[in-house]
């Protein structure tokens, strides 16, 4: 059964890890899908022919969405190239991780830059295209740190927790526009940057999990797909932890 067919998604940062999963699991569900990726070119490529297989359209477009100018441009592009944009997905972020005392400046401000004025950005460009619509659902990546914060992460944190309290506000104020948004918050994932890691410390994070492992990208895309779909029709204004149960 394929969820999305019909349906134009554009996500954001899906060179690798969970926006990847995330642009293949929509693809997989009968969604057209614009996807962006900033460094990793190759990788961008390489996942726009990869996804071509699901036969529906796919465009990667090298495009950074934490400058307002080339958010709103993607926006516009994507909606005349598909002809509407039915989902957004807001997954673009970067870590900066140090201690309080010993964070830059630098180091704050670009977290917040790319975190969570990315979401800003692209919301407010692609919601535009949705109030005409009368139809839209917004999904913004956060993480269980933005609920429950993190030494050496206050930077992230911060960035994380910002975009739960956007998300419940356009929550409200679209909500009659017949536009949902809504915010996944994963837990410990295991991807490329995790692989890492020391292992110990990975096992030591499995045990304080009541699941006693680590989440898969592929887990956080299939609450990804069940929010963006008409499964979730009322379902607004939320975050949905996927996090095997860590902050239970």
């Amino acid at each position: 059964m394929k969820l999305l067919g019909g349906k134009v998604a554009l996500v954001t940062g899906a060179s690798k890890g969970i926006g990847r999963a995330i642009a293949e699991s929509f693809a997989k569900h009968g969604a057209s899908v614009a996807f962006t990726y900033l460094s990793s070119v190759e990788k961008g490529e390489a996942l726009e022919k990869e996804l071509a297989q699901y036969g529906t359209k796919i465009k990667g477009y090298k495009s950074d969405a934490s400058d307002y100018i080339s958010a709103e441009e993607l926006a516009n592009i994507t909606q005349a190239e598909f002809g509407k944009i039915d989902i957004v997905v807001n997954n673009a972020g970067i870590t900066r991780d140090g201690l309080l005392m010993r964070m830059t400046e630098e180091n704050w401000d670009e977290v917040q830059r790319v975190n969570m004025k990315s979401v800003f950005n692209l919301t407010k460009s692609a919601t535009k295209i949705m109030m005409k619509q009368k139809y839209g659902s917004v999904i913004n990546i956060t993480s269980v740190v933005g609920l429950k914060g993190n030494a050496g992460q206050a930077n992230y944190a911060a960035s994380k927790a910002g975009i739960i309290g956007f998300t419940k506000s356009v929550a409200l104020e679209l909500g009659s526009r017949n536009i949902r948004c809504n915010a996944v918050a994963p837990g410990f994932i295991e991807t490329e940057m995790t692989a890492v890691l020391d292992q110990k410390v990975v096992e030591s994070w499995r045990a304080g999990i009541p699941l006693k492992r680590g989440g898969q990208p592929q887990e956080v895309a299939d609450a990804c797909v069940f929010l963006a779909s008409d499964m979730s029709s009322y379902i607004t204004g939320q975050v949905l932890q996927v996090d095997g149960g860590l902050l239970t």
